[in-house]
């Protein structure tokens, strides 16, 4: 392991911060995003997060765009924003944080898991930027998730 995390969570962490960037450019939730790119596409980007992290993610969300089809949607998350919001990264973190958590604790991969994940409850409630609970802690949203709602 080099740096400070795991080479896997920081490949993670830049496939969900991709979602999230292309969420915010089509005006889709997050789970639109997700289904459209689709499963193998997902691991691809995964395993060679390294390279796509190197180049410009304006690029990259375009040609995923392009290439999986994903329109132009009607939720502006940011637009309805009332207080501060937080960048695609700060959101790309949040999602990173909860899938690893999921995947060590219940021994399960890191894009199936992603999928899940985005096609929750709680990923509705995490893009809600006027809510709280994106910021919460990584215990707290891993413990919510298992119960089904907000705690």
């Amino acid at each position: 392991m080099t740096g400070r995390e795991k080479k896997e969570y920081n490949d993670l962490f830049f496939v969900c911060s991709l979602i999230e960037y292309i969420g915010r450019k089509t005006k889709n939730h997050r789970n639109v995003v997700v289904n459209a790119i689709g499963k193998d596409k997902l691991k691809h980007i995964y395993n060679l997060a390294d390279v796509y992290h190197s180049d410009n993610i304006e690029r990259i969300s375009d040609e995923l765009i392009t290439n999986y089809h994903i329109n132009i949607g009607v939720f502006d998350n940011v637009a309805d924003g009332k207080y501060s919001i937080p960048t695609y990264w700060d959101i790309g973190k949040v999602y990173k944080r909860l899938i690893v958590d999921i995947c060590d604790k219940q021994d399960k991969k890191p894009i199936e898991t992603l999928i899940e994940v985005y096609n929750t409850w709680l990923s509705r409630k995490i893009e809600d930027f006027n809510s709280s609970l994106y910021y919460e802690s990584p215990e707290y949203l891993y413990e919510s998730y298992l119960k089904g709602e907000a705690l």
